[in-house]
């Protein structure tokens, strides 16, 4: 059987594998297919696809955007996007601009309980348009503030610490049709983690597409639970590690393995799609 992972990061986001690693670790792990899905930006889709072309495996452009639906927090994963489309740049660059200055809030009120961090230090190691609070947390530990990167979250980026600062937000229905304007499909992501079944018929009423099943942190009780709910709202089925490389103490790419039928049939709804609507925007396949 082939296997994909759908859910993954770089360092173009909060991740620590470059592109050229990532790909690395999909072809460890035999992996047939993969999709990037950073954290509101498109940046890393071009040089992974390039790595990925190269070594033979099928790759999906995409992110990971913040959203909301009913003042409940959503995660909308973007698959198949036109990535030099218009609306979804500007409104991706409107997103960083507001990650940057979450940045230097959260690094003030760090400073503000006694910790010199020096908000430069955080931005150079980020080294990307869509800075977030895992990269405040290892600016924290290398300069040793923090005994760990857990320790940092504890400390002061949890909801409730000094340094929470939480997202910028736009709402479901937006996020999904900027998705489907730039020729994508809408999934939800790990839904097992927000628990939020109440808003999914609301979502899939907005044109949600798919529900990501399968993450590494969802039991197998909650797969099946999520597989129940797509087949109630025929929903496609996603799958993925949500892998950050190390910033998470291990690299996760691999330890989920959505079977590749589940791709084919994602590539089959984007088509239909396509040829639905033939002046949309993206064709559905580069990055």
């Amino acid at each position: 059987m082939k296997f994909a992972d759908l859910h993954l990061h770089t360092q173009y986001s909060d991740g620590t594998f470059s592109p050229v690693e990532l790909v690395a670790h999909a072809v460890q792990h035999g992996l047939a297919a993969i999709a990037l899905t950073d954290h509101d930006t498109v940046e890393g889709c071009e040089p992974t696809a390039r790595e990925c072309a190269a070594v033979g495996i099928e790759f999906i452009p995409g992110t990971e955007l913040t959203a909301e639906f009913n003042d409940t927090e959503v995660h909308l994963l973007g698959y198949f996007l036109d990535t030099q489309n218009p609306r979804l740049l500007a409104e991706i660059t409107k997103f960083q601009t507001v990650r940057q200055q979450r940045i230097h809030e959260m690094v003030a009120r760090i400073n503000e309980a006694g910790v010199p961090l020096a908000v430069e230090s955080v931005f150079a190691l980020a080294n990307c348009k869509s800075p977030g609070r895992p990269h405040v947390a290892r600016a924290l530990h290398k300069a040793g503030f923090v005994k760990h990167l857990d320790d940092a979250f504890d400390r002061y980026l949890k909801k409730g610490r000094v340094a929470w600062v939480p997202k910028a937000r736009m709402s479901a229905l937006e996020s999904i049709a900027l998705i489907h304007q730039a020729g994508g499909l809408a999934v939800m992501a790990h839904p097992g983690l927000n628990r939020t079944d109440e808003i999914i018929p609301g979502l899939v009423a907005a044109g949600l597409d798919g529900i990501e099943c399968f993450h590494t942190k969802h039991t197998p009780a909650m797969a099946e639970h999520y597989l129940e709910i797509a087949r109630k709202y025929r929903l496609l089925v996603t799958g993925g590690s949500d892998c950050h490389g190390y910033s998470k103490a291990k690299p996760l790419i691999g330890s989920v393995k959505l079977p590749y039928e589940q791709v084919q049939k994602l590539v089959a709804a984007v088509e239909f799609r396509r040829a639905a609507a033939p002046n949309s925007s993206g064709n559905g396949h580069g990055p």
